[in-house]
């Protein structure tokens, strides 16, 4: 009977549908760790986690099928066994969700994913079938459950596996960042799988972007008695060798390991803004961004994060003036730019906003100037900033922030425009936030260690569009912060006008302007570019509702 094992947890990235890339670091990592029994990788490892409709391919179950056996083969040598994430694809054409254990030169075992999915984010029954309720796995010796990611989120498969005799479970997890997610999953979740089942447990997540999702880590180790034996860092890929030994009473225990200490918020918010960017545009094979540098808050923090995630010399800020843009934010887009290092254009519109008058003043001869100018005025720099995004290849950065975005107080083809936005789940309260937080510190993961990076002016100034004279956000919405309180009731929550008012006290035609608001930017938001997940529901993979409906709760 063995009484001692090494295992090692590689919490590592992936790339989505670059199995032979996966394949390259995952056989990096084994010859890095020749010593370890058995080598512990994330949810699907080996294609991607989420794959979405990329694996109904049937040439990609194929090459995972063929690319597992070769990895397989490669244990004949005598080294560590490896726990992979892969995909499976039955006589009746079924695709399956599994783990494989391959040792000695073969797949000694494969395991189904049972509990799929199908909320918020997660697609999983539109694309896997489920497997049966999973047995433990023998492996010298030692009888191991492997529940996979929200196998280990429910009771059920971890109850039957410690029923059948599992003495460790290993969860391997796909599980995005939210706010205050990587506290919940261990103090929370798992650890009441480990008090339910009495068995020690490794919690195992990868890192990096997926397009809007980012993925911590935050992996760790947890004994049976509940204490906390590994606490692997956020945010960075890491192979962490953990020791376990049998006891006399046969149970298996974790020596205790470093504890690393997870960003609080908002470094959180702002770590996972910089990884997915990073991930997202380094990925998709961009040189840099190019962005609208208008003055105010929005662009400011998105270029400092851009710089902090790319490096200030792949950063390009452009401010494009009116006629109405003021002194002051000519010399603050220039500070915030000269700040944290980024290239700095002028390219003023006026010559463009008086041809386009000058052209549809036959149009619009019988009617008065209002908001279709104002909205000329912003698709005339999204023109701009997409002909350099098309000349120069830098992918234009959106940066319109998520309280914006719910009531359509943005302009769609205009500053809307772009291939990515990092503010796009960040309410307006989260970015002055975001703002004094990172004028005050130094993210860990910078490519661009200065602070502070936009005057404290930037911050201080009423938020303001600048399309007409004297133009104030709060001229024609709520204050941002009865406004956020608001929009987190309508969308984070689903409550109704009712509930709001009676919760905060607001009157009642406000909240349900609001309402209104938000029901009708749905067309907007739908042509609107990825961006990050943030909160417990973004728009688009969380929250999806008809651009066409009448219901309202007012």
């Amino acid at each position: 009977m063995q009484n001692s094992l090494h295992i090692v947890m590689a919490q590592t990235s992936q790339r989505v549908g670059d199995l032979a890339a996966n394949m390259a670091m995952m056989r990096a990592v084994r010859a890095r760790h020749r010593d370890a029994d058995l080598i512990l990788f994330p949810e699907l490892q080996l294609i991607g986690y989420p794959p979405e409709d990329l694996v109904l391919k049937p040439a990609l179950s194929e090459r995972a099928a063929k690319m597992l056996d070769e990895l397989a083969a490669d244990t004949a040598d005598g080294g560590p066994a490896m726990l992979v994430g892969s995909v499976e694809r039955d006589a009746d054409g079924l695709l399956y969700n599994i783990i494989a254990l391959l040792d000695g030169g073969r797949v000694v075992a494969r395991r189904r994913k049972h509990d799929l999915p199908n909320y918020g984010t997660f697609d999983e029954k539109r694309v896997f079938a489920a497997g049966p309720l999973p047995d433990p796995v023998l492996w010298r010796g030692v009888k191991l459950g492997l529940p996979i990611c929200e196998d280990g989120w429910l009771p059920d498969v971890c109850r039957h596996l410690a029923d059948a005799g599992a003495e460790l479970l290993i969860s391997v997890n796909g599980s995005p960042y939210e706010i205050d997610k990587d506290d919940r999953r261990l103090t929370q979740v798992f650890a009441s799988r480990v008090a339910e089942t009495g068995l020690p447990l490794i919690f195992l997540n990868r890192i990096g972007g997926q397009d809007e999702l980012v993925f911590d880590g935050c992996s760790f180790v947890l004994n049976a008695d509940g204490s906390t034996a590994h606490r692997l860092p956020d945010w960075q890929e890491v192979e962490v060798a953990t020791h376990w030994s049998r006891g006399a009473d046969c149970r298996w225990h974790c020596a205790p390991g470093a504890l690393a200490t997870w960003d609080a918020h908002p470094a959180d918010l702002y770590a996972a803004m910089v990884v997915a960017l990073r991930d997202y545009v380094d990925t998709n094979g961009f040189p840099g961004v190019v962005l609208g540098m208008s003055g105010g808050i929005d662009s400011a923090i998105c270029a400092a994060i851009a710089a902090d995630a790319l490096g200030p010399d792949r950063v390009w800020c452009v401010m494009l003036p009116s006629r109405f843009t003021s002194e002051a934010s000519l010399s603050d887009a220039a500070a915030a730019a000269q700040m944290i290092g980024a290239r700095h254009d002028i390219i003023p519109i006026v010559p463009a906003v008086e041809a386009f008058d000058q052209m549809l003043a036959g149009s619009f001869a019988d009617r008065d100037v209002d908001i279709t100018e104002e909205n000329v005025q912003s698709r005339i720099r999204g023109v701009t900033l997409m002909a350099l995004s098309n000349k120069f290849g830098h992918m234009l950065l959106t940066t319109g922030n998520k309280s914006e975005m719910s009531v359509g107080y943005a302009t769609i083809y205009g500053d809307m425009a772009g291939g990515y936005n990092p503010l796009k789940d960040a309410y307006k309260t989260s970015v002055f936030a975001l703002a004094r937080w990172r004028n005050e510190n130094l993210p860990r993961l910078s490519k661009n260690p200065v602070m502070p990076v936009m005057p404290d002016a930037i911050i201080t100034k009423p938020p303001s569009a600048e399309l007409r004279p004297d133009q104030k956000d709060e001229d024609s919405l709520p204050s941002y912060a009865e406004l956020d309180l608001m929009l987190h009731g309508f969308i984070e929550e689903d409550l109704g006008v009712d509930a709001i008012v009676e919760r905060h006290g607001f009157d009642r035609d406000v909240v349900a302007r609001i309402e209104r608001l938000i029901a009708i930017a749905e067309y907007k938001r739908r042509q609107a570019p990825p961006g990050v997940k943030l909160s417990r529901r973004n728009f688009g993979r969380d929250r999806r509702y008809p651009i066409t409906h009448g219901f309202r709760t007012a």
